[in-house]
Order: C-alpha cells, then sequence, then structure tokens
C-alpha cells in the first residue's frame, strides 16, 4: 500500500527529514537503510518490562544482525538466539556477557565447539545424532552441557505465513520419537537436559491463538517432564510473533497476549520453569526503513512501473513472501536536469528495482497519488528480514547507506 504521510508518527518524520537533508547533499541517487534507535530501543523496553516475571525475551538474530542493532538492544532483552557460530561471535562482540540461546538444523563440529568456546547457554539439539557430536566434544572438554529438545509437534497449528513444524520440515525430532530420544539422551553422560524448544510457525498475528498455542506447548512438555523423568527448567516457546505487512494498523495484539500470558499461562506454569521467547522481526521491523530514489517511470504493457535505486538485492523481503510492501512517497521539489521530470498522478504503479529479472518487484499495482522521478520511495517496517536476507552483489550494484537515527545519527556506508 502507499502511505499517506500526514498522519504518521514523529519518528517518520524525522525519517523524512534526514532523507532530505542528505539527499541533498549529495548527486548519486538516495539509496539507504534507515534505523530509528530511540524507537527501536522504546519499542524492546515495553515488550521486555510488560512481561510477567517468569518470561524472558530473546533477541533472534538472524532478522538483523547489524552491530548497531545488537548493541543497542543487549542491555534490555534477556539474551540473544544464534542460529550459526558467525552470529555468536556477533553476539559477542556486542555483549560479551548476554546469555545466548544456539539453535537451528545442521550444525558443524566447529560450530558446538564455537558455542562450548562462547560459553553458550543452551543449545537446541535437532537430532539424536547432534546428541552424539555435542557429548562428544562436552567429553573431550571435560563440561556438563545444557540442551533443550527441539521438538517438531505432529499439529495441527494455527495458520501463519512460515511453518516450521506441525508438518514435515528439517527442523527438530519427530513429537512419535521423544521417548527413544530422551532415553538415549540419559545415556550421554555429559549433556543435562533442560526442557524443550518448539518453534512452529513464524508471522503468527492472531495473539489469541499464539496463546492457545504455548498452553500447548506448556501442557505436552509437562507430560512429558513427569513420564520420562526430565528437568523442565526452561520451555522455549520460540518466535513467531507476527508483523502486518498487508494492513500496518492491525498488527499482532501485544497487550492481549501479554494479558493471556497472565491469566491463562501463569496457572499452568510450574514454578521452577522460566517461559523463553526468541522474537526477531517482532523486536526490529517497526523502526527500520528503506528508501530508495526513483530512477524512471514507464508504461509498458497498460502497466505504470516505477523504477528505483536498489531491489530486491538489497530488500529481498517482498520477493521472498510473495507480497507488496507498503512504502510511502517523499516528494523531492529539486529538478535540475534540462529534460522532462517523468511523473504520474493517480494511477496505480508497480515499484521494481534494476536488476535484470522480472522478479526484482517491490510493490506491486498499489494506488498512488503522484510520483516523480527524483522523489524518495520509502518502504516501512523494513527492519527485518531485509539487507540480512538479500543478495547484495547480484549485478554488483553499490550498496545502500545504512544510518542509526541517534540525535547525533550514525553512518555507516
Amino acid at each position: 500500500m502507499a502511505l499517506e504521510l500526514a498522519g504518521n508518527s514523529r519518528e517518520t518524520e524525522q525519517i523524512v527529514a534526514f532523507i532530505h537533508e542528505h539527499k541533498s547533499k549529495q548527486t548519486d541517487p538516495f539509496c539507504a537503510y534507515l534505523h530509528h534507535m530511540p524507537g527501536l530501543r522504546t519499542t524492546a523496553n515495553n515488550r521486555v518490562q510488560s512481561l510477567p516475571e517468569f518470561c524472558r525475551l530473546f533477541y533472534a538474530v538472524k532478522a538483523n544482525s547489524e552491530p548497531h542493532i545488537l548493541q543497542a538492544l543487549a542491555p534490555i532483552v534477556h539474551g540473544f538466539e544464534a542460529a550459526s557460530l558467525g552470529e555468536i561471535v556477533k553476539i559477542r562482540q556486542a555483549a560479551p556477557d548476554s546469555p545466548i540461546l544456539f539453535g537451528g538444523p545442521g550444525k558443524t563440529l566447529e560450530e558446538l565447539e564455537g558455542a562450548l568456546r562462547h560459553n553458550v547457554h543452551l543449545i537446541h539439539a535437532e537430532s539424536i545424532h547432534e546428541l552424539n557430536k555435542l557429548n562428544a566434544i562436552a567429553q573431550r572438554h571435560g563440561r556438563m552441557v545444557s540442551v533443550l529438545l527441539r521438538i517438531n509437534l505432529r499439529g495441527p497449528l494455527p495458520a501463519a505465513t512460515l511453518a516450521m513444524g506441525g508438518r514435515p520440515t528439517q527442523f527438530g525430532m519427530d513429537e512419535t520419537q521423544i521417548g527413544q530420544v530422551i532415553q538415549h539422551v540419559k545415556q550421554l553422560p555429559f549433556l543435562r537436559v533442560e526442557g524443550f524448544h518448539f518453534h512452529s510457525l513464524s508471522n503468527n498475528l492472531d495473539a489469541g491463538e499464539h496463546i492457545k498455542l504455548v498452553q500447548h506447548y506448556i501442557r505436552l512438555a509437562g507430560e512429558w517432564a513427569g513420564k520420562y523423568g526430565v528437568e523442565l527448567n526452561y520451555l522455549n516457546a520460540g518466535g513467531g510473533l507476527g508483523v502486518n505487512y498487508a494492513d500496518l494498523d492491525a498488527q499482532f495484539d501485544w497487550g492481549a497476549f501479554v494479558s493471556g500470558l497472565e491469566n491463562e499461562i501463569r496457572k499452568d506454569m510450574r514454578p521452577e520453569t522460566a517461559l523463553l521467547f526468541e522474537c526477531g522481526r517482532y523486536m526490529t521491523a517497526a523502526s527500520g526503513y528503506y528508501a530508495a530514489e526513483v530512477l524512471d517511470i514507464k508504461q509498458n504493457h497498460g502497466r505504470h512501473y516505477v523504477i528505483v535505486r536498489g531491489g530486491t538485492h538489497q530488500f529481498r523481503l517482498p520477493a521472498s513472501w510473495q507480497h507488496s510492501h507498503p512504502f510511502e512517497v517523499i516528494p523531492v521539489q529539486e529538478w535540475e536536469y534540462p529534460y522532462d521530470r517523468p511523473a504520474v498522478e493517480a494511477v496505480h504503479v508497480t515499484v521494481v528495482g534494476q536488476l535484470c529479472t522480472p522478479k526484482d518487484v517491490l510493490a506491486q499495482d498499489v494506488p498512488v497519488k503522484q510520483v516523480r522521478a527524483g522523489d524518495i520511495i520509502l518502504f516501512r517496517y523494513a527492519g527485518a528480514y531485509g539487507w540480512a536476507i538479500s543478495h547484495h552483489d547480484f549485478l554488483s550494484h553499490p550498496h545502500p547507506g545504512h544510518y542509526y537515527l541517534e540525535p547525533s545519527p550514525v553512518s555507516v556506508t
């Protein structure tokens, strides 16, 4: 959707002012990621402080692993969730003492060695083979290692954009194998099972359904702990709290979710158990923006195309999820060239990038009042799974700028 600037927050106004200031100082087309750091900190503080005391909120680094983001979140969140040794190293550079959860399928020997070296708090075990590898490494180091068993439930589960459980996937161990897995791990003397990890879906927008899902996790984990005699110090309910890119005014209801934790989940929690959440997108998406200058506007087979500096090699999320990403047009009045300025009014446009592929689409068939070459397309909710998942060097275009807006903005190009 194309959003109107009027009525937007003070944060967006600051972003727009920054764009105008910096565009006026450069001759190259403007293209940058912009992160509103006070907004990020406020969001993170509100999330952490509103949780019941039996809950812990970890930041899932895969959503955005830039050092400035990790440094900003380190004093606020209870810890970080990593999915590779590279992410563990980034976390330790930003937060030397923060607790780390380490998950993901196919962990290598080097990664498991690195997890011990960097004092990872909990390792999410994905298979019996991974448990065997980790036990051998722990034995070589002469230390006990705490693990959570990642389980792929049979479902049914709530609908969401991505499903990592409730169906065949590469994640976790089949729910029907839980007895076999626990009996096996009891024969591994250097591993300590401290609970279970469930991360069954991603981008769930229904707070009520998410509470029901967490209740299901708690019931199963309690049954297994009692039946098989394992500790339940931690229950990791994963992430999966969604962002509504189709309607920015209809977001996941955090207040209702926290209320459900207090009123529905609390009574089912064992006093010794901490409930962990590992949120990424939900923490950083709203405070990030991707801004790209309009290079050309043309009509082709009856459709209006707005071509911007950049594209899906810098901001892959829309193509990855096959959605039209929400944006607004930032007018730029200056036009210093001797030739006509391409422009359209009151039409539907498709916003594309510079790549030599028809899949380089950021938004499709979106109504706009006006857009001209030299204006800026400002994509909102771009702070997660944007730059981090993009194929940066395809066609070898210049990288975007990276700005972290504080009272005195920090620029990383």
